[in-house]
């Protein structure tokens, strides 16, 4: 089988790397750290199946273009990723549905749609919740115990300053507390098949969950407080009814669900759902799922998903290495070194996200530097949950490039600080 994966982060690597196991691959954009990177549009690729990563495609309805030129597609038309693209509609599906949410409302940026969104943040008690409907790029939620900060963000957002148009309409959303989780399932458009291993992220740039929110800075699977048991539980509680739902509303979903929860003390409640698989939480669970990958995305795509996916115990711990001035600014051009040298280490993967060639015609023609935030993705893989983590950070003391960043303790409490090289 020939697979066409669409994207070019780490999340990509990851799959191109799992379906190569039984595939032949090709990848684009792709980036030059991922084997058979192409620049030629899926338009125009010959393949038996294809595979799109990120969000923006799927909303711009990539999968659409592509099955109604009779290809087989993996990943949701634009009708079902407006789960992602917009989180109001997502509130509306669910509660429809009967998921336990959090409680919200929706604003936009008429004057007094701003006014009641204030108004009903003063109703509300710590921490304070405020998120982007649309697209932006896992960055676009405040989680914050200070009214005033939350009052400022909802300015910032609505009147279109911090994320453009994406921001112009918001969710507020009681604040909930307890340890996230995240689990996806495989959809058919009939069926939702549980990936049973659940991921934590660490979102936050520092160690500590501490400083600015990012696209996730590493994370962990299996997870030890939330068995295949509470995995079960927790997808019938949310795929299912969700994917009903969304039979009920027209939508012919065949793609991943991505679910995260919050366990809280009145049990566990939905946060968000998103339409593909998770980056950095791909990065620990596709290399973990047994058998042909190819042929598991091949039937899902096509209607007739298997009735179970058999994932490996094994744990994986990911820490994101990125640039300095990530999230905000991020700096680029700077020449990495090391990845070879990790990638020789017992039980670690390299996966590559923010990377290009380098331009300098005196360094190896190999030679990467950094091109975006998040750089690269660093995993250790062992029967626990130390043996993962001390590979993982084994194989982060090999790379480094001038002002890289990564957590401490990803895994583990560590002291609220941000590591540098």
């Amino acid at each position: 089988m020939r697979v066409c994966v669409v994207g070019q982060g780490g999340r990509e690597h990851a799959f191109a790397e799992t379906l190569r196991r039984t595939a032949d691959v090709v990848v684009t954009p792709g980036n030059p750290g991922i084997e058979g990177s192409v620049v030629t549009p899926p338009s125009e690729i010959d393949a038996d199946l294809f595979v799109i990563g990120p969000e923006g495609p799927l909303a711009d309805g990539l999968a659409d273009r592509l099955r109604a030129d009779g290809r087989l597609v993996f990943g949701p038309g634009a009708d079902g990723a407006a789960l992602e693209g917009s989180k109001a509609w997502m509130k509306e599906v669910v509660s429809a549905a009967g998921v336990p949410t959090a409680g919200y409302q929706t604003f936009d940026g008429d004057p007094a749609s701003c006014r009641q969104a204030h108004a009903y943040l003063e109703t509300l008690s710590p921490p304070y919740v405020i998120k982007t409907s649309g697209l932006a790029a896992g960055k676009g939620v405040l989680v914050t115990d200070e009214l005033a900060e939350a009052h400022a963000d909802v300015d910032v957002k609505l009147d279109g300053t911090a994320f453009g148009d994406a921001g112009r309409r918001i969710v507020i959303e009681e604040g909930l507390t307890g340890p996230e989780v995240s689990l996806f399932a495989v959809c058919d458009g009939k069926r939702a098949v549980l990936l049973p291993t659940a991921v934590r992220d660490h979102k936050r740039l520092g160690d500590g969950g501490l400083g600015p929110n990012t696209g996730g800075m590493g994370c962990v699977s299996p997870l030890a407080d939330v068995d295949r048991a509470v995995c079960s539980d927790l997808g019938a509680l949310a795929f299912e009814p969700t994917l009903a739902e969304l039979n009920r509303r027209g939508v012919d979903y065949r793609g991943v669900l991505y679910a995260g929860f919050m366990l809280t003390p009145r049990g566990p409640r939905l946060l968000e759902f998103n339409v593909r698989f998770g980056d950095p939480e791909a990065q620990v669970t596709l290399p973990r799922i047994r058998g042909d990958l190819a042929e598991l995305l091949a039937a899902a795509a096509a209607g007739e998903a298997a009735d179970c996916i058999d994932v490996s115990d094994d744990v994986m711990v990911c820490v994101v290495c990125a640039a300095e001035g990530y999230p905000s600014d991020p700096r680029t051009g700077d020449l990495i070194t090391g990845i070879e040298a990790a990638r020789a280490l017992p039980g670690v993967t390299v996966f590559c996200a923010g990377v290009e060639r380098a331009a300098d015609a005196s360094l190896p023609s190999d030679s990467l530097v950094t091109a975006g935030g998040r750089v690269l993705n660093v995993c250790g893989r062992g029967p626990d949950v130390a043996t993962a983590r001390k590979r993982a950070y084994e194989a982060v003391g090999s790379v480094s490039w001038p002002g890289m960043i990564y957590r401490t303790d990803i895994a583990a409490a560590a002291s609220p600080r941000v590591s540098r090289t």
